[in-house]
């Protein structure tokens, strides 16, 4: 069998992962706009649905029914799942694009009528035909006229000594019974089959008329099926259109609801295809890798080229790559960061990475790689990746032809990934803008790889050192170390100097970059604080120039009378609204940090983590609860040698918790941080079992609840309420 491009990527086990999934086969490409199928997907993300139908694939029927042919009611079955499938849709009553679009899906009243002819097991209702009803009812009185014949001979002592056993037999669907040779002599009965021991099957004369009878009967079951099968055929000929949309349709949400599985499964993102072709991996992980060490990598340039040490990974980085590309343009979900991960769209993906030398063809490994690459000169937009570039010849000769020939491959808009052992190439182009340098990376103390990437340097082989860690004698590595000469070997020394300085510069810049990124939220938010404060600044003066301009007003009114008596009462009145003003000193807000003793309602602990208005605390007894920083005070300092406790104190407060939390309303982070709270206080008070409604809804409530109760340490187990209880919209929660 021929090597594809999913083989030579180590995919074949994702794509038969993800073709299990689809409700039949079909190919991995969808036609249409990737980011209309990529909105579509992220929808349907969010939506509980049952997986589709196994059916099998129909463009054959259609066919037949175009030329008023006869469809077995196994097939038209096959179509009513998918017309049920659709309705099961529809039922849920989706308000995204998902909705929107099955919406748009009308089933025409005679299908739907036909869809209702069916039971659940594909079998034709008997309502359907009264012949039905009266044909079945008489083949189970024959049936069960058969066995209470077989049972009455099996009890019949004439035949006790001939019986091996007291059962009744299926043999090729008749019944049988098993006896032992000589049966003739009180037994006429037809033979159809023997067992290994020499016994034999046998169907006693006696019930030939019984079985002729239900022969009969099977008959025209089977006719009246086949009127039903024809009517039914001719209908569907005559929606023969709406059946092959709903047909395309089924695929196309087959396609959609096989990669949100795959996705869910997997925990794996989308990455969409852009308009460019750069190719920026952030914690990549190959799908064939068990445990798989994340690559992030920039690739913006033409060419990326991979050096440095044997077995360090240089190859899977290559297939990392070109796999990242493929999943992208078939839009399967991948293991990355898909807010970071960026990857342009290439109209092919070739990986020149097997030995192409063939003996019955007289192709040397050298001439195959000739040929693979003499193909690339005629495309346009692809993205290459080539495994050992070398190979097969001489690595001094090969570099100078190969430089010339990416240089070609570059101008034709092609984009370039390569490995090599061999420094004379990566030297050679280092100088040229269009070429990203990248190596492999090797722990000298642990004297093995670490399958991580540098870019902007070449990489060091390590020859030596991986001869020498797989077992070849030191003496005969140092008799090689002394061939190779010391320049080189010291050449070799500043490279991996240059790398392990780049490491470090790197380690740097990322903890100054976290160190920046830090600075600028709290700019930010000191900024935000100044804002708000000068607003509340503003919005006080204002209400203060209004409440002294009426106590002058009042002043000015008690100035223009005559008698005491009204000039102290307009004066009290003015004093009265200028009291108004008095700017009421606020509270000192209690300012927390890590590691501060404190006190929560009884409780007294140590604060252990900080968010914005709450805090995360070990109290005495061992417990850790997530509680608002407004609910706080300090307690002291904290104790140098904290107690060891044995036992566990739990201290009850029932009457400032309740058993019941009512979530209906509100959005799933909020929901998930009153639930948090809810459950603590509830622990404080000692409660085994809470109840918590949410609502039926869209169902997106109730799963984000569930999700985080299966991960709360402290819930021991949860169901649905009672229907007394609140049923599917709410769950009981054992703490």
């Amino acid at each position: 069998m021929k090597e594809t491009l999913i083989d030579r990527l180590d995919l074949r086990g994702y794509v038969e992962r993800f073709e299990a999934l689809l409700a039949r086969p079909k190919p991995l490409f969808m036609e249409g706009d990737r980011g209309a199928h990529l909105r579509f997907i992220e929808a349907l993300e969010e939506v509980d649905f049952k997986e589709p139908p196994h059916v099998p694939v129909m463009e054959g029927w259609w066919m037949k029914l175009s030329k008023q042919g006869v469809l077995r009611l196994e097939e038209i079955f096959s179509i009513v799942r998918i017309v049920r499938y659709f309705l099961y849709l529809e039922s849920l009553k989706l308000e995204n694009v998902v909705g929107e679009w099955v919406a748009q899906i009308k089933i025409p009243e005679p299908i739907a009528q036909i869809e209702g002819m069916f039971d659940e097991e594909g079998e034709l209702r008997d309502s359907v035909d009264e012949r039905l009803t009266s044909l079945k009812a008489a083949l189970a009185q024959n049936r069960e006229t058969i066995r209470s014949t077989l049972s009455r001979m099996l009890g019949s002592q004439k035949l006790a000594g001939y019986l091996v056993d007291r059962q009744i037999h299926f043999v090729n669907g008749e019944e049988a019974l098993l006896v032992r040779g000589g049966f003739n002599h009180v037994l006429k009965a037809t033979v159809i089959g023997r067992t290994s021991a020499g016994f034999f099957y046998v169907i006693p004369e006696s019930l030939a008329k019984l079985k002729e009878k239900e022969s009969g009967i099977v008959s025209r079951l089977e006719e009246v099926r086949y009127e039903m099968a024809k009517k039914i055929s001719l209908t569907l000929g005559q929606w023969l259109k709406f059946l092959r949309f709903i047909d395309k349709a089924f695929d196309r949400f087959d396609h959609y609801q096989a990669r949100v599985q795959m996705a869910r499964f997997g925990d794996l993102s989308f990455v969409a295809p852009k308009n460019d072709d750069r190719i920026v991996l952030s914690d990549f992980a190959h799908p064939a890798l068990s445990h798989p060490k994340p690559v992030s990598i920039d690739f913006s340039k033409p060419v990326l080229m991979i050096t440095g040490v044997n077995a360090g990974g240089k190859t899977m980085l290559l297939k990392s790559i070109l796999s990242a590309a493929w999943l992208a343009k078939y839009l399967l979900p991948m293991r990355c960061n898909g807010v970071k991960t960026h990857i342009g769209s290439f109209k092919t993906i070739e990986a020149i990475i097997e030995d192409p030398q063939n003996v019955s063809h007289d192709i040397s490994t050298f001439a195959g790689r000739m040929r693979q690459f003499s193909r690339l000169f005629g495309e346009r937009n692809v993205l290459v990746g080539v495994d050992e570039i070398e190979l097969g010849t001489d690595s001094d000769e090969a570099a100078s032809l190969f430089k010339v020939m990416i240089e070609a491959l570059i101008e034709r808009g092609i984009k370039v990934v390569v490995t090599t052992h061999h420094k004379r190439l990566a030297a050679m182009m280092a100088g040229d803008d269009r070429v990203e340098l990248v190596a492999a990376v090797y722990d000298e103390k642990r004297q093995s790889p670490t399958y991580t990437f540098l870019q902007g340097i070449i990489g060091k082989s390590y020859a030596f050192e991986t001869a020498e860690r797989y077992g070849v004698p030191r003496n005969i590595v140092q008799r090689a170390r002394q061939e190779y000469g010391e320049d080189k070997e010291r050449l070799n020394e500043l490279i991996e100097r240059s790398s392990t300085l780049e490491m470090e510069l790197r380690k740097k810049r990322a903890s100054l970059e976290r160190e920046i990124e830090r600075l600028a939220k709290e700019k930010a938010r000191y900024k935000e604080l100044g804002d708000t404060m000068e607003s509340a600044l503003m919005a006080k003066k204002r209400e203060l120039e209004a409440i002294f301009e009426e106590a002058t007003k009042e002043a000015r009114a008690a100035l223009r009378e005559k008698e005491a008596p009204a000039i102290h009462r307009r004066l009290n009145e003015a004093h009265k609204k200028a009291r108004r003003a008095k700017i009421e000193t606020p509270a000192r807000k209690e300012a927390f940090k890590v590691g501060d003793r404190v006190k929560y309602r009884k409780q007294r602990g140590v604060i252990r983590s900080l968010k914005a208005k709450e805090a995360m605390i070990e109290t005495d007894e061992g417990m850790k609860l997530r509680v608002p920083l407004a609910d706080l005070k300090h307690s002291g300092k904290v104790p140098q040698t904290p107690k060891r406790r044995v036992d566990v104190k739990v201290v009850r407060e029932k009457a400032t918790a309740s058993v019941k939390l009512d979530l209906h309303g509100l959005r799933a982070e909020e929901a998930i941080e009153k639930l948090d709270k809810f459950l603590s206080d509830a622990l404080l008070a000692g409660f085994d079992e809470v109840l918590v409604y949410h609502g039926i809804g869209t169902g997106r409530l109730a799963h984000a609840v569930r999700e985080f109760l299966k991960k709360h340490p402290s819930v021991k187990s949860f169901a649905d309420a009672p229907q007394h209880m609140g049923g599917f919209g709410a769950t009981v929660v054992e703490l």
